[in-house]
């Protein structure tokens, strides 16, 4: 019995070595003894050795392998981005024949035909030539002759008409022969008043349309003030030679006419209209300033232009009425027969008598149709007519 018992046991080895063997690649990193096979595996159940904080830190890499990734940076918020702004008009290819509008003075002309060239952009037919000279003015020929430049200018671009912007650098004393007068003297303003004239007359010679734009108010109040002064002189002088005066002088004050850096741009926006030094413009500026010229110049062009005859709106279109448009207002009535008026108490169809007479020529309409400024009230600072006495506000 004892025999069998040891035959038995020695067999359970054997068997148990040849298993061995064939589990030995599977065992090749963890060596299994006979009593882990038996009873089970003991290091399982012991915990896990505690480990150092040299054993926690990572070791510290001196030279980073060539092949290793480095992590991306912390990607760090992003202010929001700013509105886009509106994409400007596509300039149109001019033609060879197009009519060129001449523009012509100190910076506040070159600011005026940026703000033209805008307005002018989608019209083939119409070209702008700025040639301003931004220190230049009337009184200081010796740095600029304007007289001469512009006899130079109307031979060698033939232009169809002239818009002249000047006299923001004028306040200034004058040489007068031999004579420096000083600025606002009665001989200063007389010869000024010629200069104005001379120059318009060169113009007017050559049977050419002139536009002579007045001056802004300025953010200084003696700057404003001699702007005033200047504007009436520009106004009278080139309507007694038979050029127009442009007055802008409300596009760019309050209603109690002082001066503003922010206010309504074109299409009734309130937008920033003039420079951080009080004296230049931003571009809606320049834009509200060609504004007031664009009317007259097609005007004197004489047609619509291209664009405007391609996009044809409401405001572009004809009023096809009988009536003023500040009559065609719905005129309530009672439905009445036609065989038989007297039903609703008169005698008359509606419309026999005529629409009452409404003046038309409000100062909006004149602006928006013949491109016309209403003059100002008598009183206020723009004001350029002379009194009943005779006497020229100075």
């Amino acid at each position: 019995m004892v025999k069998a018992k040891a035959r038995r046991s020695l067999v359970a080895v054997c068997v148990l070595l040849v298993l061995q063997g064939h589990t030995a690649p599977a065992l090749a990193q963890e060596r299994r003894t006979l009593l882990d096979l038996m009873f089970g595996d003991r290091r399982a159940q012991q915990p896990p050795p505690r480990r150092s904080i040299i054993d926690i830190q990572p070791p510290r890499q001196r030279n980073r392998e060539p092949d290793a990734v480095t992590p991306l940076p912390r990607r760090l918020p992003t202010a929001p981005s700013a509105p886009v702004a509106a994409a400007p008009p596509i300039a149109a290819d001019k033609m060879e024949n197009a009519r060129k509008i001449l523009v012509i003075g100190d910076f506040t002309a070159s600011g005026l035909a940026t703000g033209l060239s805008a307005a002018f952009a989608e019209d083939p037919t119409v070209a702008i030539l700025e040639n301003g000279s931004g220190s230049s003015g009337l009184v200081r020929q010796d740095f600029y002759d304007w007289p001469r430049e512009l006899r130079q200018l109307l031979d060698a671009e033939k232009p169809a008409m002239v818009v002249v912007m000047i006299g923001a650098n004028d306040r200034q004393a004058m040489s007068i022969g031999d004579i420096r007068e000083k600025f606002r003297t009665e001989a200063w303003l007389k010869e000024y008043e010629a200069r104005v004239a001379q120059l318009a007359l060169i113009v007017i010679e050559r049977k050419l349309p002139l536009l002579w734009v007045g001056l802004p108010a300025f953010q200084s109040p003696s700057l404003t003030a001699d702007a005033v002064t200047l504007n009436g002189i520009y106004r009278q002088t080139v309507e007694k030679t038979g050029g127009e005066f442009v007055d802008i002088w409300d596009g760019f004050v309050d209603e109690g006419g002082q001066f503003i850096v922010t206010g309504s741009d074109i299409n009734g926006q309130q937008v920033r209209l003039r420079g951080a030094d009080g004296l230049g413009f931003t571009e809606a500026g320049k834009r509200k300033l060609a504004f007031y010229v664009e009317k007259l110049a097609r005007r004197y062009l004489g047609d619509l232009g291209i664009s405007e005859l391609i996009r044809l709106d409401a405001g572009n279109l004809p009023l096809l009425s009988s009536l003023p448009p500040e009559a065609e207002a719905n005129v309530p009535s009672q439905p009445i027969s036609l065989s038989d008026p007297e039903l609703d108490g008169g005698k008359d169809l509606l419309g026999a008598a005529g629409p009452a007479s409404i003046p038309t020529d409000t100062p909006r309409s004149l602006l928006l149709t013949k491109g016309a400024m209403a003059e100002a009230p008598i009183g206020r600072v723009d004001y350029y007519r002379a009194d009943t006495t005779g006497a020229t506000p100075q």
